[in-house]
């Protein structure tokens, strides 16, 4: 049977509207994970690029045989009592689409590794500039219900909903949960890492330049879920420096009280700061 003109009006509509959707994802406001903001995300997007065109082969391809098939073995008057030849046993057809599946998982599965062994660890040289990146800042996250909790141990500074970081410096994430398994995520700067009560697992995340960077929880966890929300706020070094001692000077020290308040079950809707991570 022939497609009719209507059918593929449609299909070309649907794939029309589908590249003009996806013309906008560059935008950081509607999709960041398309828009890297640091070296973790970048890697994370080429590969997303890489099975992307994977993906396109694959799908074109099908719809190459597709319409090759639908064309040339359509009914016609003149054949309307053809049999197509039985392929049944055919030994090239059936190493060809055995062999096929298994480049296209290999050619998958080879970068998809190579990236996740690269990402394990910062790097100990910036590839693009030569220095030394040995420099690392290390904050420890903790997902509360519903919120997220960040403390610099070296800085004695603690911060709900929201965390500064230098740009340019790796900032290695120490993830755990006081509540239910959460799920670490900040789009624009890299994938996602679980929280998990007892269990303390490592993200490092850099950001390339200043600027705040929206980042939330990947996993349901309840009513206050769509809420638990925090920002990242990327400073030049000089005024991250800045930040950290003015907020050991001025911030309020960490309570009993306070942390009371942290962890019980419930949502902010503003950011708390304390110079102290030890609550007496």
């Amino acid at each position: 049977m022939k497609p009719s003109g209507r059918r593929v009006r449609s299909l070309f509509l649907i794939v029309g509207l589908s590249m003009l959707a996806l013309a906008g994802c560059n935008d950081p406001k509607y999709m960041p994970v398309l828009s890297p903001q640091g070296p973790v995300a970048r890697s994370e997007y080429y590969l997303i690029l890489w099975s992307f065109v994977l993906m396109l082969v694959v799908v074109l391809g099908v719809f190459v045989i597709f319409f090759y098939v639908t064309v040339k073995y359509r009914a016609r008057p003149d054949n309307k009592d053809y049999v197509p030849p039985e392929i049944e046993g055919n030994a090239k057809l059936e190493t060809l689409w055995t062999v096929i599946p298994i480049i296209v998982v290999i050619a998958l599965a080879i970068p998809t590794v190579a990236v996740t062994y690269k990402l394990v660890k910062p790097p100990k040289v910036d590839a693009a500039t030569g220095a030394s990146t040995a420099k690392t800042l290390t904050i420890d996250v903790v997902a509360e219900q519903w919120k997220w909790v960040f403390k610099y141990p070296a800085q004695n500074i603690e911060t709900v909903n929201y965390v500064n970081i230098p740009a340019g410096v790796p900032v290695d994430f120490e993830l755990t949960s006081a509540g239910p398994m959460n799920t670490f995520w900040v789009p624009a700067l890299g994938g996602m890492e679980f929280a998990m009560p007892g269990k303390d697992l490592k993200l490092w995340l850099e950001a390339d330049h200043p600027g705040s960077y929206e980042g939330r929880s990947g996993q349901y966890s309840g009513r206050g879920f769509s809420q638990m929300t925090f920002t990242v706020n990327s400073q030049t070094a000089s005024d991250f420096a800045k930040w950290v001692k003015q907020t050991q000077q001025s911030a309020p020290k960490l309570t009993q009280q306070d942390q009371e308040q942290i962890v019980k079950p419930g949502t902010l809707s503003h950011t708390l700061t304390f110079s102290s991570i030890d609550p007496q």
